[in-house]
């Protein structure tokens, strides 16, 4: 399953560089993750300081 960020996002930017897999990217109002490519290793809910990614 993959994550999700919700709008708990406070854009910080935290969750970028964690990805080894570079899907997740700022988008308007909040980061976003591809689920496409999303791996699932919860590496970017590891370092998120408000738990925004969420397993879907």
């Amino acid at each position: 399953m993959a994550y999700k960020i919700s709008d708990a996002c406070i854009s910080c930017g935290a969750c970028e560089p964690e990805c080894p897999v570079s899907v997740i990217s700022a988008g308007d109002t909040q980061y976003v993750i591809d689920p496409e490519g999303c791996i699932e290793c919860g590496a970017c809910a590891n370092v998120c300081p408000v738990d925004a990614p969420q397993a879907e």
